[in-house]
């Protein structure tokens, strides 16, 4: 085999591998779709669990807690849309209606939303003062999702 011919052998090999390895980091599916987004989700409830007693002033206020939280709520947002796919819609204990399917846009916009409304209010929460201003509309955005797309609790 020629040098060239090992150069072109070589470079095909990365090539099918670098394709391989794209293949492998795409979003999960199906049952591995709704395990992935349930982990977040819970995450999202054990970051807001002590900065709703912060709220209720059932607990003192500790930023450090509350920037803990709404980094987790922002990170977590931008990856909840791709973890809904299709063939996610049932199986795995899932809570989610069917009605994020019909109504994907609106879905993932809320999650948008969330975000956005977590990382304005990490910027804009310093003291508790300013907690009790911002927090409200993260809490908002978290509640209209439960709302209208998680099945109620028996």
């Amino acid at each position: 085999m020629s040098k060239a011919t090992k150069i072109i052998f070589a470079a095909a090999l990365v090539a099918f591998g670098a394709g391989a390895a794209v293949a492998e980091s795409a979003a999960p599916t199906g049952v591995a779709a709704i395990k992935a987004r349930q982990e977040i989700l819970k995450g999202f409830g054990k970051a807001a669990k002590p900065v709703g007693a912060m709220a209720k002033g059932e607990a003192p206020f500790d930023l450090a807690v509350v920037q803990n939280a709404l980094k987790t709520f922002a990170e977590g947002s931008k990856k909840l849309p791709g973890l809904f796919p299709d063939d996610s819609k049932e199986g795995g204990d899932t809570e989610a209606l069917p009605r994020i399917w019909d109504e994907k846009a609106k879905f993932n916009a809320g999650y948008d939303k969330l975000a956005a409304d977590s990382t304005a209010a990490l910027a804009a929460i310093k003291d508790e003062a300013s907690f009790k201003a911002n927090a409200g509309k993260v809490f908002g955005d978290c509640k209209a999702c439960h709302d209208d797309y998680r099945a109620k609790k028996k």
